[in-house]
Parts: structure tokens; sequence; C-alpha cells
């Protein structure tokens, strides 16, 4: 069973902060059944201002990647050099001409928003300078479409798809020089749509995106250095020191762009703007001293590198302790620009970790972020849906929406969930080999057609008033032929 208590406790960060807004943003990574005090629940019980949504993010729902004056981000360059299975976001769901067709399934499902991400080098080709004429059209199409069938727009404006004309002219986010070009790349977004958008999140995971990316070397750009890279070999980067300069750069990126939005737009738009951070349960490995030290360093590193510089100015001490000079520092002014710089913080849920001290890693002379945090990460076990009967899908998503009633319930100010992933994209590390969607998408059709599966017959049963029991689900789990998809819903 899925242990709740350590990441719904991150929460009262809000309350203390009195932030305004709290946006949870759950990937349903993993179908983990949750046994809940109650098994019953409906859409009714939950706040009249909730919102309930799903999402997808521009490379792996939007292909069309050489259309209409798009240009190649890092994502492109990592799934084109076959590290994603040999497979590639060039056709991906198609999102580019099915729009329409995927907004309507949106309307019928019943959601109340969706979480879509802004392809940079589809908006500003080079990174820099001109607007994309049909980049903008098709943004202005595909989110007028939305809030024309009742659908709010939650915009993500960075998920690991850097262009990458600024990855090749100066090293991305390991440069300084991103801070003024993702400022002028937000205000293009705020000045075009922002008369429609009411949240926004300028970068997604941007925790897990560069320990893979600058430390790992396991996602986009694939920056690491030996003896550190996991998977691939790579020749250039540094994971000693990059993972740390890559996020801080992203850090004072994100507080320059809150600062000018609040600066030059919130007074007439009226929204709020936050950013997503990845978050697991992190539960100690034994009944330890040192396993629960250690998975305070792990909360330290993975959820406190981020949002210690949004609440306190600065990076948690045992982050400072360990990693030494090799962290970067906030000037007085980049620390009180960026406390506070959030409205809402959106917490992205995958799966639980087991976690291990390791203190002996400190003990070495070449170090990473890893061995900084000198403890070991297990994971426990992942399942994962392909059919069209997602049992444990539904088993996971009554569970998770439940524990959010009970939270919401005791006192946090949740304000909303998103269902990790509309249909079935294309995947960072697994290609067209995972399947997280709610609809499925059959690629041997040349028409990319969408099926629901039986996790979004239960979703929207739910968003419209339905009861949420899962009677049958498990005899469904057993034997597929033995129950029929109503005796979910009864």
């Amino acid at each position: 069973m899925m242990k709740l208590e350590p990441y719904l406790s991150l929460m009262s960060i809000n309350i203390a902060l009195k932030l305004t807004l709290l946006l949870l943003l759950f990937l349903n990574f993993v179908a983990v059944r949750l046994v809940l005090s109650a098994d019953e629940y409906n859409r009714h019980d939950f706040p009249t201002d909730f919102v309930f949504g799903s999402g997808t993010s521009a490379y792996q729902w939007e292909g069309a990647v050489s259309e209409d004056g798009r240009t190649p981000n890092i994502w492109d360059t990592y799934a084109h050099a076959g590290f994603a299975h040999g497979d590639t976001g060039d056709i991906a769901c198609d999102g580019y001409h099915k729009y329409k067709e995927d907004v309507k399934l949106m309307m019928e499902t019943g959601l109340d928003a969706y979480r879509l991400s802004i392809s940079w080098s589809r908006l500003i080709p080079n990174g820099r300078g001109p607007i994309n004429p049909k980049g903008l059209q098709f943004y202005n199409n595909l989110i007028n479409e939305l809030i024309s069938n009742g659908i709010q727009p939650h915009v993500t404006l960075h998920n690991f798809d850097l262009p990458q004309a600024l990855e090749d002219e100066y090293g991305g986010w390991v440069n300084p020089k991103i801070i003024r070009d993702f400022t002028n790349y937000a205000d293009v977004c705020f000045r075009e749509f922002g008369d429609r958008i009411l949240y926004w999140n300028t970068v997604n995971e941007p925790n897990v995106f560069t320990i893979g990316g600058y430390d790992q070397g396991t996602t986009p750009p694939t920056r690491c250095s030996p003896p550190f890279c996991q998977k691939y070999n790579s020749s250039r980067g540094d994971s000693t020191t990059e993972p740390y300069l890559a996020v801080h750069h992203i850090l004072l990126s994100h507080s320059s762009a809150v600062r000018l939005y609040r600066r030059k737009y919130r007074d007439k738009q009226h929204g709020f703007i936050g950013i997503a951070v990845y978050s697991s349960g992190l539960i100690p490995a034994n009944d330890t001293d040192e396993d629960r030290a250690a998975t305070q360093r792990a909360r330290d590193f993975f959820i406190g590198w981020i949002l210690g510089p949004l609440v306190h100015g600065d990076y948690p001490i045992s982050m400072k302790t360990n990693a030494g000079a090799r962290i970067p520092t906030f000037s007085d002014r980049e620390s009180a620009q960026l406390k506070g710089s959030c409205d809402f913080i959106g917490m992205i849920f995958y799966n639980n970790l087991n976690v291990a001290d390791n203190s002996v890693a400190l003990k070495r002379n070449l170090r990473d972020y890893g061995t900084d945090m000198a403890a070991q990460l297990i994971c426990q076990r992942t399942q994962r849906n392909s059919s069209l009967q997602d049992v444990t899908r539904v088993e996971y998503l009554h569970g998770y929406i439940g524990a959010v009633l009970d939270s919401i319930r005791d006192g946090s100010n949740i304000k909303g969930y998103f269902a990790w992933s509309f249909m079935d994209v294309f995947e960072l590390l697994d290609g067209y080999n995972a399947s997280f969607g709610l609809y499925y998408v059959d690629r041997d059709d040349p028409k990319l057609k969408r099926y629901p599966k039986l996790s979004a017959e239960w979703y929207g049963n739910f968003l419209k008033g339905g009861k949420t029991s899962v009677v049958g689900a498990i005899e469904l789990e057993k034997d597929p032929s033995s129950v029929s998809v109503g005796h979910l819903f009864q």
C-alpha cells in the first residue's frame, strides 16, 4: 500500500506562506492500489471551485515537427539520436492537426481544464527574435477552441524542450544568457495569450529535468561527465557542477518571468503564475536514525532544491553543506526576487521511493548531485496498463482523488487535480512503449484514431457526478471478461 503522509505533508507549505493558490498536478505514472477510509465519494464532495483536468505537452502530443516554421528543440535531437527506443515525436499524436477532435474528447470527458505546453521553437524558431506567425496562429486556435468548449487552458512555458538553437549557441540552461531569453519568450506568451490564460506554469519539473539532463545524461540535452553518466556516453558537460548551475538559472528565469508578469500584465489579466515540481513519497527504508536523516536529505535535495529558494530565498542548508562551492549563490537582490515568486506550487507525483542512508558517498573526492545527497533511492514496484481495460489505473485514480478529498477536509488548500495523460503520448524515456493515457491512440491506424480506456470512462463518470466505488475492479483485474464496465460505476 502506498503511504501518503510524506507527500501530503508538503501541502502545508502553501498555508504557511499564505499563497493564493495551490495547484496539485499529479502525474498518474504508476497504478498503485490505495486503501482509503471511504470507498465512495463524488464530484460534489469537492469545493465548487475545485478544478479537475488532464494534460499533455507540446513535443509529446503535437507532432508536425517540421511544419510551418517550427525548428528543432533538444527533445527532437534526443529522440533522433535513438535514445527513446528509436521512436520520435515527429508525428506523436498529431495534435497539431487533430486538436479540434481532441478538444471535443476533452469536452465529452467532462474536463474543467487542460494543461498544455507551448513549444518555444514553434513560437520563436531561433529562441529569440521574430515570432513565427503560423506557430502563433496554432496556439491561438487551440486556446480559443478550448475556451469555446468550456475548458480552461493551463499553460506551461517549458517542458524539457529548449530550442536547440540556444543549446548550440551558448549551452542553454548552464549559461546566464538564458535568463534574458526565457524572460523575453515569456513576455511574448503573456502578451499574445494572456487575455485568455489565467494559469501559467513557467518550467515543468526543473529538478528531474536537470538531474537527467545535466548529471546522469539520461534525458535531453544529455550533458554529463564520467563516471556519472548512467546510460549514454557524453563528450560534454560536467556532472559535478552543471545540475546545480542549470537549476540556478531556471530559478532566476522563473523569478524574472514572474516579476515581469506581475509588473506588466497581472493588473490587466488577473492571472496566476507558478512552477511545477517533481515529487515522490519519500519513506525511510528502515526504521533507523540514519535512514530517517537520509530521507530528510532526499527531501531537501529533491524538493527543497526548488521550493527552498522560492520560500526562503536560498537553498537548503544540507545542500549548501554537502555541495559546497559547487552550488551557486544568490545575491541579496536575487534572493529577494525569488521569495514569494509563486502564486501556486504544482506538485507532480509519480511514485513512492524508499530511502536508505549512503553517507559513505560523502567521502569520495569526486561527487555529483547524487553522491552529495548521500542517500540511496529505491523505487517501489511500478505497474503499467497498455490495454483498454486499465484497471489498476482506475484504482489509482480512485484512491488518489479520494486522498486529495481527505486532505482538503483536513484543511489543505488544494485547488486542482490533473491526471496525466489525456491520451497515450510519446514518452521521454520509453517512446511509444509506455502507455499512460486515458485514451488509447491506435498507431496502426493512419488517422491515429483515439479510443477511451476504462480510466477515461471512470474519470468521465466521476466528473459528471457519478459514484466512484470500484466494485468489480478486482474481479475485472483477475478476469477482464467477468465484469462489465458498468460495474465499476455502481
